[in-house]
C-alpha cells in the first residue's frame, strides 16, 4: 500500500505512460502509432495483471514467430542462416513485464525485487563469469561488442523469467492454471509438428520460417516428455491417466520425426531415471523392452535410418574412425570441434575468449569452456549440481500425485537435457531454456506452495469422482 498523500502506483504509472504514449502518437507516423497503442496495451496489462503476461509468454515460447533484423528490414521466420538478430514476441513481454515489476517494487517496497531461493547464488555467479568473460573479451578484441552483448542479455533473460515466476506464484490454484498453458502450449506446437510430417523435412519449431531447427524442436519435446511421462505414472484416476497418455502420444509423433540424435541420446538417462524414481517400474520397463527387442519395427523407418546413419554413412572425407566404425561427418564435426576448443581453451583458460569470442560449437560444455573459461564452467556446474538438488528434495517431500510426478519428471527431464548438452547448446537455446526456466520455477517453489508437506508418504486413498488405478506400495516389487 503507498505511503499517505503519496500516489498510488496503480494511478501514478498508467497516468504516466498515457501521458508519454499520448506525445509520441502526436509525433509519429501510422505504423508507429500502432506499434505504440499495442506496447501500450500490454505494458498496462502486465502493470495491472503480471499473471495474465506471464500466460502470453508462456504461450509465446513456443508458438511465437521470429522476427528477423537485417539489412532487408524486418522479416519473419529464417530466410538464411546465421548474422541475423532475432526477436521473439516473449523478449518484448519479459521486457514489459520485468519493467512493470521493477515499477511496482519502486512503489512498494514490500514487494522485494528478488525472492531468496537456493539458486540465487549459482545463478548469480553465472551471470558474473558471463559478463566479466565477455567484457574481457571485448577489450582483447576475441568479442564483437554488439553480438557479445546481446548474447549476454538472452542468457539473463532467462534468469529473469525465473525470479519473475518465484515472485509471483502465490498459491497452488494459480501453480494449475500456470500447468495448464504450459502442457497446452506443448500440446499445440505438436500439433503443427505433427502437420510437418507430410512434408518429409524434419520436423522443428512452429513458426521458424525456412531453416528451422529439430534439434531445438527435440529437446523441447525431450524435457516435455519427461514430465509429461512422470505424470502419468503418478496418475491415479482413469481420467488423468488418459489425458496424460494422450498427451504423450502427441508430443511422442514429432518428438520421433525430429531426427534428432541428441534428443534420442537425452532420451536414454530419461528413461533410466525415471525407471530408478517410478514406484510403477512396470510400465517403464515393458515399453522399453518393446523398444529394444522390436525397435526396427515399432519405430518409423526415417528413425531407424536416421540413427544408424551415424555409423553407416559410405566413406567420406572428414570422418573420424573410432577403432572399426566409422562416425558420419556430422557427428566426426563435432567431435574434431571439441577437440580444437579444449586446445584453444588452454591458450586462455580462466575466463575463456568472451561468449561469441570463439569459433562456434554445437555441444555446451565445450563451448561454455571455450567462451568463460573454468571459472564460468564451474559456476555452470555448480548451478546445475545446485538445481538437481532442490528438485530432488522437492520430490522427496511432496506427496500429491500431480507434483511429485512434476518433481520427478523435472529431474528426469533435466538429466536427459545434461545429455542433449553433449551434441547441442542446450542451454543458451532460447525455445528450451524458457521452459526449462519455467518449470524450474515451479519445481523451485513447490515446498513452499504446497502446504504441510511431509517425508512420509500416508496411505493412499481411493480419490474421490475417478476410478483408481492400482498402485503398489513404496518400495513393493512389481
Amino acid at each position: 500500500m503507498a505511503p499517505a498523500g503519496r500516489p498510488s502506483p496503480t494511478v501514478l504509472f498508467p497516468a504516466l505512460a498515457l501521458g508519454v504514449g499520448a506525445a509520441v502518437l502526436a509525433l509519429a507516423p501510422p505504423k508507429a502509432a500502432l506499434l505504440v497503442v499495442v506496447a501500450g496495451i500490454l505494458c498496462l496489462v502486465a502493470f495491472l495483471n503480471t499473471e495474465i503476461t506471464i500466460h502470453l509468454i508462456i504461450l509465446a515460447m513456443l508458438l511465437s514467430p521470429e522476427a528477423i533484423v537485417g539489412a532487408g528490414g524486418v522479416q519473419f521466420g529464417k530466410v538464411q542462416k546465421g548474422g541475423q538478430a532475432v526477436f521473439r514476441l516473449e523478449d518484448v513481454l519479459l521486457v514489459i513485464a520485468g519493467l512493470s515489476w521493477l515499477a511496482r517494487t519502486a512503489f512498494n517496497k514490500e514487494l522485494g525485487l528478488f525472492l531468496r531461493t537456493p539458486l540465487n547464488k549459482p545463478i548469480a555467479a553465472y551471470a558474473v563469469a558471463n559478463v566479466l568473460a565477455t567484457t574481457v573479451g571485448v577489450l582483447s578484441g576475441t568479442v564483437r561488442s554488439v553480438a557479445g552483448f546481446f548474447f549476454v542479455l538472452k542468457y539473463l533473460e532467462y534468469f529473469v523469467l525465473y525470479f519473475m515466476m518465484v515472485n509471483n506464484l502465490r498459491d497452488e490454484a494459480q501453480l494449475r492454471r500456470f500447468l495448464c498453458t504450459g502442457f497446452a502450449t506443448c500440446a499445440i506446437a505438436s500439433v503443427i509438428g505433427i502437420l510437418q510430417i507430410p512434408s518429409g523435412e524434419r520436423v522443428a519449431s512452429p513458426f521458424e520460417g525456412r531453416y528451422g531447427e529439430p534439434n531445438t524442436f527435440g529437446g523441447y519435446l525431450l524435457f516435455m516428455l519427461a514430465l509429461l511421462v512422470a505424470c502419468w505414472l503418478q496418475s491415479r484416476t482413469l481420467p488423468g491417466f488418459a489425458g496424460w497418455s494422450a498427451l504423450i502420444l502427441l508430443a511422442l509423433i514429432p518428438f520421433a520425426f525430429t531426427l534428432s540424435r541428441a534428443s534420442y541420446l537425452g532420451a536414454i538417462p530419461l528413461a533410466l531415471l525415471l525407471l530408478a524414481l517410478s514406484e510403477r517400474k512396470l510400465w517403464v520397463l515393458l515399453p522399453l523392452a518393446i523398444l529394444v527387442i522390436a525397435g526396427s519395427v515399432v519405430l518409423p523407418k526415417q528413425v531407424v535410418e536416421r540413427i544408424a546413419y551415424t555409423y553407416s554413412q559410405p566413406p567420406m572425407e572428414g570422418q573420424v574412425q573410432i577403432g572399426n566404425t566409422r562416425l558420419d561427418t556430422s557427428t566426426s564435426a563435432r567431435l574434431t570441434s571439441f577437440k580444437y576448443g579444449l586446445e584453444g581453451w588452454t591458450k586462455r583458460p580462466l575466463l575463456g575468449y568472451g561468449v561469441t569470442g570463439f569459433a562456434f560449437m554445437d555441444a555446451q560444455y565445450v563451448r561454455t569452456l571455450t567462451e568463460t573459461g573454468i571459472l564460468g564452467l564451474a559456476a555452470f556446474l555448480w548451478l546445475a549440481a545446485s538445481i538437481f538438488r532442490t528438485a530432488w528434495t522437492a520430490f522427496k517431500t511432496m506427496t500429491e500425485p500431480l507434483y511429485r510426478g512434476l518433481a520427478m519428471g523435472y529431474l528426469a527431464g533435466f538429466a536427459a537435457l545434461l545429455a542433449h548438452g553433449i551434441g547441442a547448446n542446450t542451454f543458451i537455446i532460447v525455445r528450451i531454456m524458457e521452459p526449462f526456466w519455467f518449470f524450474t520455477a515451479i519445481v523451485m517453489m513447490l515446498p513452499t506452495l504446497v502446504a504441510a508437506p511431509v517425508a512420509a508418504a500416508p496411505a493412499r486413498p481411493r480419490p474421490a469422482g475417478g476410478l483408481a488405478l492400482p498402485l503398489p506400495p513404496r518400495g513393493a516389487a512389481v
